[in-house]
This record gives structure tokens, sequence and C-alpha cells, in this order.
């Protein structure tokens, strides 16, 4: 079987670890971009990898 192209919003909940509200924000911000099939929005899985890449790393700009 290949590996998905895209993830529905619960799937992107559980590969990602973030919050189905943290994806909707991120959407709603344009930081993420989705796809519509009918009533579906897909994410595509390079996108959302992208996204997640892009995210502070632990621990940045904590000044000691």
């Amino acid at each position: 079987m290949a590996p998905p192209l895209n993830y529905q919003i619960p799937e992107a909940v559980q590969v990602s670890g973030l919050s189905r509200s943290r994806i909707y924000e991120a959407l709603r911000k344009q930081e993420l971009r989705a796809i519509k099939a009918g009533r579906r929005t897909l994410i595509p899985v390079a996108e959302l990898e992208a996204y997640l890449a892009s995210l502070p790393t632990y621990g940045a700009g904590e000044s000691a």
C-alpha cells in the first residue's frame, strides 16, 4: 500500500501530535495549506511536514 498523499484533519492531528484547534488556527493564519475535495479538508503530507519543520525548536529564544 502506498503512503498517503494527504491527511484529513483527524489524521493530521494524530500523526503530528498537534491539537485540532492548532491545525485549524494554522489553516486560518495561512501557515498551513489545505485543499478541499467536496466537503473534506485535505492537508498534503508535504505541507504538514513543512509546517512542523517551520516551528521553533524547544528552548529557542529563551534567555539563560
